[in-house]
């Protein structure tokens, strides 16, 4: 995945170790021969070089396998791989064939018994068939329950809130059921109660006489109230209290038994409106107003552990419903207040539902079970006995009868092997060939990449799968390296596929067709959501070139099966926008680990909301500002130029990311104020070290931040191997001043490498640029130009652009680019007249 970075440390590796085997050749050449000891010193010298060769030669072989030096090795892993995928017919072939016509008439050479397995296997499918599931309990199901469950309890909790406690006074002087009933009653048994307590209150204080009480008496009883036991033994009570205590105290229970019927009628009406909202409502006036508070509590437990045990033990689909409610009646009658049972059996019957489900692995496992307990069904063979007659058809038990007694020979087709690795080299060649011309230089890891792209599409099909990965293996290449290299593989498997597997002519064309568009298109897109749009007019282009070629077929043949034809071409459409949409779900993850740059994704990248830009943009506002203008200069250039436009605007965004973990030591960040290195620093060597640290801190954030390796190198290889020239002009001056320092080169020159290719080579010449540019206050196109030109030359001398591919021609384009960028953000503007 990290094959980029591995290539430029051994780069520099190389350079270090050519470098030390100069030194050391010059130490051979510098020994003194007067000295005593000289031949053992040029046996150190000596050895350090044979080590320095061996290394150097270790790292060389690496380095050229990994850039295809040594491809010859996967060129044959392609060869054989292919070949051994597409050749899976050719390894284990039998001379006779279920449907042959036999050339000869076969007997039993012995008699044996032998496996019918059609009719075993039909034996078996019948038990795996009749064999019981296996059920489970569905905790989403038993959870939903459990909440609809508390749902209904808080809506009873709720009617019940406005009820108040309940009894609500002493049983010892008013019982439960008078209670009861005077919290219910109708307003005007609740009036005739007040008129009875009346009349006793009236013939305690002697003002009505016995007539007149006995005349209202009756009164009452003739409007049948006495007759009510209820209301018979409320008066009782409540005339037997008033006897016995005083009248304030009879007001205050009066009083307090009005606030009662106020609550019992609101909660009335809530349970009038719920019912009337849920006409299925378990819950009705009589028996569950009614109850008391501890009857309730008691109930709402009951009600929950007869819930949890039912369906710890699981509700089955299809039970009948009588059995639910006879197992829920059972546990009610141990659980629930006696008064309290019918509710909670119709709350209870309200909520529950199955809460089973089949257990398919073991349902699975116990039919497998089932099946392989039935008894392979043996056909005896006497000896002699005719197996099959000379011009008959050979059936399947009489080919395993042949196979049994191994007059069918099995046999590797090599001819057909051999023939078929000539046409995969031959492919797999042109394949190469065709690398070798085009622009895209592929890594071992690429080469990797496209040949297991390639065998998905053999190994779908051996699979049995008709609906191939076409379209994925299209869109993936074509994205990756270009519609060239995509169109190849695709033309290619298109004619190798039909050599060896079977496959229809109609399905391969289409396939060929979802592939070839792909690989033509995904390189010109520059967003997933285009990439989305392409999976699905690449499908249709599948399913609608399968519909027209079986139409065609079909009218030539005189057949119109048109709703097979049709259904088939919708099912093709479908599979290959599902393959497709497999390639847009792999295509991020195949980018990362194998190190792949996509346009889709340096565009990503090159978004300026991306954390790490935003965060350089934060802490280093005057090196976004810089970075800014080198990516302008750089992409101009590079559209040019004919480079990779993308990857130049990405890698100038990041190549100087390192910055941030000393952002005040370089003057862009300062804003006018003092120069770090003057007032705190002083001293060029610690300086030009600080300012090298960019770049290995800057490679350090962009691993941190899994930033591709081709955008990585743009942070050394903008720099390359320069002079830090200001530092190193001052340490200069230093020693001049004081002869005990000695200033070496090498520490004021970055570590490089030099730019690998023309669109760093591009971001390094910008680099410089920017700052010189930057600088130019009044001056004119031409002496810009000139100073421009100067810059170049500079680095081209310098010899930091020999390895990046650029050629000293295109030196002065660049040049003449550049200052046409710069009179744009520099033009003149019109003065205004200043205000009055």
């Amino acid at each position: 995945m990290k094959t980029q970075q591995f290539f430029l440390s051994v780069t520099q590796k190389l350079v270090e170790w050519r470098q030390q085997y100069k030194e050391l050749r010059h130490q051979s050449y510098m020994l003194d021969e007067s000295e005593t000891d000289k031949h053992q010193k040029l046996s150190s010298v000596n050895l350090k070089k044979k080590t320095v060769k061996r290394d150097r030669k270790v790292y060389t072989i690496i380095l050229s396998c990994f850039n295809g030096k040594h491809s010859p090795v996967l060129f044959a892993i392609a060869v054989l791989s292919l070949t051994g995928v597409l050749g899976q017919k050719l390894y284990n072939q039998p001379q006779l064939q279920i449907g042959a016509t036999a050339l000869q008439t076969i007997r039993a050479p012995e008699e044996a018994r032998i496996e019918d397995k059609k009719k075993t296997e039909e034996q078996r499918q019948a038990a795996t068939t009749s064999s019981a599931p296996v059920l489970m309990v569905n905790p989403q199901i038993s959870e939903e329950i459990q909440q609809n469950l508390q749902q209904v309890l808080s809506e009873g909790n709720s009617i019940r809130s406005s009820l108040g406690s309940f009894p609500f006074f002493d049983t010892f002087i008013l019982s439960v059921s008078t209670q009861r009933y005077v919290r219910s009653c109708s307003h005007w048994e609740w009036q005739a109660l007040l008129l009875a307590i009346n009349n006793a209150k009236k013939h305690k204080q002697g003002l009505l006489n016995k007539d007149n009480h006995n005349l209202e008496t009756e009164d009452l009883k003739a409007n049948n109230l006495f007759r009510n036991p209820d209301f018979a033994q409320a008066a009782q009570e409540l005339e037997t209290y008033y006897l016995s205590t005083s009248e304030q105290n009879l007001s205050s229970l009066i009083a307090q038994i009005v606030k009662v019927r106020q609550g019992y009628a609101q909660a009335n009406t809530k349970l009038s409106d719920l019912i009337g909202a849920k006409p299925e409502t378990a819950y009705n006036a009589t028996s569950f107003l009614n109850l008391s508070d501890d009857a309730w509590a008691k109930t709402q437990v009951g009600i929950q552990q007869t819930s949890q045990r039912i369906l710890t033990q699981g509700i089955p689909p299809g039970l009948p419903p009588y059995i639910i409610k006879d197992a829920v009646t059972l546990h009610v009658q141990t659980l629930v207040p006696k008064e309290a049972e019918p509710l909670a059996v119709k709350l209870l019957l309200s909520v529950l539902k199955p809460n089973l489900q089949t257990d398919k692995l073991r349902t699975q496992l116990i039919a497998a079970k089932a099946a392989a307990g039935v008894k392979p069904v043996m056909v005896t063979v006497r000896k002699g006995e005719l197996i099959v007659r000379k011009g008959e058809k050979i059936t399947a038990l009489d080919f395993e009868v042949l196979e049994h007694y191994r007059l069918i020979r099995r046999e590797i087709n090599w001819q057909g092997l051999i023939q078929l690795g000539i046409v995969v080299t031959a492919a797999v060649g042109f394949f190469a060939l065709l690398e070798r011309r085009s622009r895209c230089k592929l890594r071992q890891s690429d080469r990797l990449l496209i040949l297991l792209l390639t065998l998905s599409t053999p190994l779908a099909i051996t699979l049995g799968t008709p609906h191939t990965t076409w379209s994925a293996v299209g869109l993936l290449l074509g994205s990756f390296y270009g519609p060239s290299l995509g169109i190849a593989v695709i033309g290619l498997l298109s004619i190798v596929l039909p050599i060896s597997l079977d496959i229809s002519k109609a399905s391969l064309l289409a396939g060929t067709a979802a592939g070839i568009l792909g690989s033509c298109m995904a390189q010109k897109l520059h967003s997933r959501e285009e990439l989305a749009l392409l999976s699905v007019a690449i499908a249709l282009t599948q399913g609608g070139v399968y519909l027209i070629l079986r139409l065609l077929l079909s009218a030539a043949l005189g057949v119109f099966p048109y709703y097979t034809v049709v259904q088939n071409a919708v099912l093709f459409a479908l599979s290959s926008l599902a393959w497709s949409i497999v390639a847009l779900g792999l295509s991020p993850y195949l980018e990362k680990f194998f190190d792949l740059v996509t346009s889709i994704r340096l565009s990503e990248l090159a978004n300026p909301n991306r954390p790490l830009l935003k965060k350089l943009a934060t802490e280093t506002p005057g090196t976004f500002q810089h970075t800014l203008l080198v990516a302008t200069l750089a992409e101009a250039a590079a559209k040019s130029l004919k480079c990779n436009v993308e990857l130049v605007r990405a890698g100038a965004l990041y190549h100087d990311i390192g910055k941030m973990h000393d952002p005040m030591a370089f003057i862009e960040n300062q804003m006018g104020g003092p120069n770090k290195h003057d007032t705190e620093v002083k001293d060029p060597w610690r300086s030009a070290e600080i300012i090298k640290k960019h770049v290995s801190e800057g490679l350090v954030i962009a691993r941190k931040h899994s930033l591709p390796s081709l955008i990585q190198a743009f942070i050394p290889e903008h720099q390359g191997t320069m002079h830090i020239a200001y530092f190193y002009h001052q340490a200069q001056q230093m020693a001049q001043a004081d002869p005990n320092l000695t200033v070496d080169e090498a520490d004021f020159r970055y570590e490089g490498p030099i730019p690998q290719s023309r669109e760093t080579g591009i971001v390094m010449l910008a680099d410089s640029c920017e700052a010189a540019l930057r600088s130019l206050k009044e001056v004119s196109p031409e002496q810009a130009l000139v100073m421009l030109n100067n810059v170049l030359r500079a680095k081209w001398q310098d010899k930091q652009l020999e390895a990046s591919g650029l050629t000293r021609e295109e030196m002065s384009q660049i040049a003449e680019i550049f200052l046409q960028v710069w009179q744009q953000f520099h033009h003149k503007r019109i003065a205004y007249p200043k205000s009055k």
